[in-house]
């Protein structure tokens, strides 16, 4: 059966006062008590209704109940007894107080009457009834002491006007919803009940209350406090949330960051994060703290914006003597928690002035500071401090401290481990790569290399590599894998090109050589044997600036991308080449021709793969990237990193080199062609000597000479022909170097007292800065280096 809404603002005298003591609302109900109309008192003081003494004139707290004498419309005073709740801002209200009264007593039933059987009740547990209109009727003991007033003054009131709270709204909903559909209803509350200073937990059971003839004439309602039970649920949601919230990354100052957001506001008002500062101890937390402790702080949180309590920024380090809460806290082992305002610190305020400032201008009272735990180690301090919450620390809250923080504490200690390894794997990688390019004759080169952000450092590799005839090596390389066996694996390699480079082999050779190397670096590896256990990828290219062409080759890279001077940027059509480690599969090589000023882009395929372009390790967004060239190679590095990859950082680590070309001109080059006639190595002295005039190396001119007879005459009496000499000149060396076209290449050794020869090479080895062969399509080159600039000298 429905109900017509049974509330009946008359019955109750209502009246709400603003903050300057007007009078706001006027109802029917206070119409009736004191015979004022409502236009009639309304924008008016309070005040002017009393009268006589007995209500305050400014009264404190967030209720206030008594008797005073006000002034009725026909002059006489009546004595009533009202019930005054203040009512903050919020809520849809504003600074006011609500004032009610009720308007007569209401009958408490006969023993007959339900309602009166159902006050009847002896029970600890607050028992409440409720009539038609959903006014009180009878409330037990229990239920007076919980609101703090007795029934005689209650009854006729409704829940909202004895509660005057949005909760007691909220549980005048609920017998609504008892009396119209007759159903019990469970309501929960957290409020403030009577005049208790903390708030309680209340559990709100409603039902029915019949008649013999089953028809609803009120409803009952039981209190139950169930605070513990409510704080308990509390407890367990932070805790889940601090192991959802906390250690989401593996960065030691996020992680605390993480720590600090959590305890704020549901267990304090300020927190700061405070570890052991790591490089005082190497890296690793030390086995037993004494004081003083160095602590850095790390991350700190407040109820108020811009944590305005903390004296130390983060990254500060400061230091805690033996009588502050950190150090006694972390020198114990154990949870330390003082009052700030009984004295106990006063020491500890007084050694900082700036903290003790803090305490007393924000009222800071309770401090916990809670060692930070892992795996046997200390590695901080957590404080946790309250000044706008009243109560202090209990030992609830300590216990939920202490639990968050050793959850916190694994992740901080994961993060610091990962950090340790990530850096050291980062150091390994970094001294393993160049420091600086070379400076050549035959290009201008720039190179960056960039860890992956999530998986770290990996084995990707460049190297620039200086070679015999003014040739310059460039390669990169790219290791599969993280971590430090994948940069270990790296330097393995980039030593082994350099080797490998070292005796002029061409690129194609050079490729074949580091596959067998990978395969033997693969059984090494412990495997099974099988080809890919270690795997690596690689791109070697040699530019001759006196022929001014490139030759490459590829094994498993994408091909390098080059942009000519006034034209676009565009792949190199080259070979494909498999990844190295698979063993007995052949490398092609490919052979171009670059103008001077060729820019050449050779980089490991994680430039150019991101999550959004899964599989896509083509050179295309790269060709578009270098479509931003500048002048200089660093800016261009820098742009081509900013295109390609995303804000948070590559998937996988990225090696990327950009070289410019440079040509030698033909004036720095001399061609002769050498009979095979020992009688015309003298002539051929001559016109050394007299380019080396025209260079201005006439200091060197003597040694050049030697060198030059001796590598002639070796090839007239050992190689076959033809024979060629050509001179290189640049601004700092001078390069000697003697073709032909056998394939047997001279050996280094030191000729005993009666042997007839075997002092030439010898000879060239002492007088020259570096000297060697190499192998051509055609036969080989011995060549040998000279200091160009002791001719100045």
């Amino acid at each position: 059966m429905s109900r017509v809404y049974p509330f009946d603002d008359a019955a109750t005298a209502r009246a709400v006062i603003g903050a300057d003591g007007t009078l706001v609302e006027w109802n029917e109900g206070a119409q009736r008590l004191l015979g004022h109309p409502a236009d009639a008192v309304l924008g008016r003081p309070a005040a002017r209704l009393l009268a006589g003494a007995g209500a305050p004139a400014a009264p404190g707290g967030t209720r206030w109940a008594g008797t005073v004498g006000l002034r009725h419309r026909d002059g006489r005073t009546v004595s009533v007894w009202l019930l005054a709740h203040h009512r903050p801002p919020g809520d849809g209200h504003g600074d006011d107080w609500l004032v009610v009264s009720p308007l007569g007593g209401r009958d408490p039933g006969t023993p007959d009457d339900p309602l009166g059987r159902a006050g009847l009740i002896q029970s600890p547990c607050a028992l409440s009834v409720f009539d038609e209109a959903l006014r009180l009727r009878l409330m037990n003991d229990a239920m007076a002491e919980v609101v703090g007033l007795p029934v005689e003054r209650l009854r006729g009131l409704r829940v909202s006007e004895i509660g005057g709270k949005p909760q007691s709204e909220e549980l005048e909903q609920g017998l609504l919803r008892v009396l119209t559909t007759g159903r019990p209803v469970d309501v929960e509350a957290f409020m403030r009940a009577g005049g208790e200073d903390r708030a309680h937990a209340w559990l709100a059971r409603m039902a029915p209350v019949t008649d013999a003839a089953g028809v609803v004439r009120g409803v009952s309602m039981a209190l139950h406090d169930v605070t513990d039970n409510h704080r308990a649920r509390q407890r367990l949601q932070l805790v889940n949330e601090a192991s959802v919230r906390i250690g989401t990354t593996l960065d030691v100052t996020r992680t605390a960051q993480e720590l600090a957001d959590v305890c704020v506001p549901a267990l304090a008002d300020f927190v700061t994060i405070d570890l052991l500062d790591p490089e005082e101890y190497g890296g690793e937390p030390p086995a037993r703290i004494t004081a003083p402790v160095n602590l850095r702080r790390f991350a700190h949180q407040s109820v108020l914006s811009g944590v305005p309590e903390a004296v130390a920024k983060p990254g500060l380090v400061e230091v805690h003597p033996s009588f502050s809460p950190q150090a006694h806290a972390l020198t114990a082992g154990r949870t330390v928690r003082v009052p700030l305002t009984g004295g106990e610190l006063d020491q500890w305020l007084a050694f900082n002035p700036a903290r003790g400032d803090r305490v007393r201008d924000y009222g800071i009272h309770s401090s916990m500071s809670v060692p930070i735990q892992a795996r046997g180690l200390t590695l901080g301090v957590a404080v946790l401090a309250r000044h706008r919450r009243p109560d202090a620390f209990t030992d609830d809250d300590m216990l939920l401290a202490e639990e968050i923080t050793a959850r916190a504490a694994v992740c901080i200690d994961n993060a610091r481990r990962y950090s340790r390894e990530r850096e050291t794997a980062l150091a390994l990688q970094r001294s393993l790569l160049p420091r600086t390019l070379p400076r050549t004759a035959a290009l201008e080169a720039s190179s960056r290399y960039l860890p992956a952000a999530r998986a770290g450092v990996g084995g990707d590799w460049f190297d620039v590599i200086p070679l015999s005839g003014m040739r310059v090596a460039m390669v990169v390389g790219d290791v599969v894998g993280h971590g430090i066996q994948a940069s270990a694996t790296m330097g393995r390699l980039r030593t082994a090109v350099r080797t490998l480079a070292d005796i002029d082999l061409a690129p194609d050779e050079l490729l074949t050589h580091l596959d067998d190397l990978v395969v033997r670096l693969s059984e090494e590896s412990g495997g099974d044997g099988s080809p890919g256990e270690v795997g690596a990828t690689c791109l070697y290219a040699v530019y001759d600036p006196v022929s001014r062409r490139c030759t490459l080759a590829r094994a498993g890279l994408p091909p390098p991308v080059v942009l000519e001077p006034g034209g676009v940027p565009r792949p190199l059509d080259l070979p494909a080449g498999p990844p190295l480690g698979l063993g007995g599969l052949p490398f092609e090589s490919a052979e171009v021709e670059l103008a001077e000023g060729t820019v050449l882009a050779l980089y490991t395929d994680g430039l150019v793969l991101s999550r959004e372009r899964a599989g896509d390790t083509g050179p295309e967004p790269l060709v578009r990237a270098l479509g931003a060239y500048a002048d200089s190679l660093d800016e261009t590095c820098d742009r081509i990193l900013h295109a390609l990859l995303p804000l948070g950082g590559a998937p996988d680590d990225v090696a990327l080199l950009l070289a410019r070309t440079r040509g030698l001109p033909a004036s720095q080059v001399a061609t002769w062609d050498i009979p095979a006639d020992p009688a015309l190595v003298a002539p051929v002295r001559k016109q050394v000597v007299d380019q080396l005039e025209r260079w201005s190396l006439t200091g060197i001119a003597f040694t050049a000479e030697l060198v030059v007879s001796e590598l002639v005459t070796n090839a007239i009496r050992y190689g076959a022909r033809p024979i060629r000499l050509r001179l290189i000149h640049d601004a700092a060396t001078l390069i000697v170097e003697v073709s032909d076209t056998s394939h047997t290449a001279p050996h280094l050794r030191r000729a005993k007292t009666f042997d007839e020869g075997g002092r030439g090479l010898l000879l060239v080895a002492q007088l020259t800065q570096r000297w060697g062969s190499r192998h051509t399509a055609e036969g080989k080159t011995i060549w040998a280096e000279l200091d160009a600039l002791e001719a100045d000298q």
